[in-house]
């Protein structure tokens, strides 16, 4: 399926890349990963209903929608920016109009990605280069907090992964690259992929 074709089966709005107000040196402008490079990832990743997914500067909620849908996870996104939260707002009522899902799985919150208070039940986290690396070092703070109080394996899938989220996590962390599932245009660009790192603290 082409990218309309997803938004009609989802009942979403979320394609376009756009600029905000906000875009500094810390956060970036909103890109919503494409659906192709998401079926890629799920061919060779799986997830089940048990996770939680947390995707940190979620835009519209592509992502999430898509999780849902697919799997029957928990999802939650995080955004900053008010106007693309109120429109992850707008689509999750679109997507429910729809689609028979419970609303207490998909759950969206406005609020820097490093305010963010992760749940016990929260396993995987989904990160597509929304903030620079020191925004990166507060939230995976956050995350190891919360491993110390409920112990359980936790996740990170990277999608066109800096090489400073890669330097950070493979130098000053004990995250264990698990998988790389490598996209088509790979060999023209080798950020094209998904980085899987784990940390198994139980």
């Amino acid at each position: 399926m082409n990218e309309q074709d997803y938004e009609t089966l989802l009942n979403i709005k979320t394609s376009g890349k756009q600029d905000l107000d906000e875009t500094s040196i810390h956060y970036n402008r909103y890109e919503p990963t494409e659906y192709s490079a998401l079926d890629k990832l799920f061919k060779e990743y799986k997830i089940t209903d048990k996770d939680s997914i947390i995707d940190f500067g979620c835009g519209k909620g592509r992502l999430n929608f898509y999780i849902n849908y697919f799997f029957d996870s928990n999802v939650t996104g995080i955004e900053m920016n008010h106007y693309f939260y109120e429109e992850s707002l707008h689509n999750r009522t679109n997507y429910l109009s729809k689609h028979k899902k419970n609303l207490e799985d998909i759950n969206f919150y406005c609020c820097l990605a490093e305010k963010y208070k992760i749940k016990p039940n929260d396993n995987k986290f989904y990160f597509f280069n929304p903030f620079s690396v020191q925004i990166f070092m507060k939230v995976l703070e956050n995350i190891l907090v919360s491993v110390e109080e409920n112990k359980r394996i936790v996740e990170l899938i990277l999608y066109y992964p800096s090489d400073d989220y890669i330097f950070f996590l493979e130098n000053y962390t004990f995250f264990m690259l698990i998988k790389e599932v490598r996209l088509e245009n790979f060999d023209n660009d080798n950020r094209e992929r998904f980085l899987i790192y784990r940390l198994a603290y139980i």
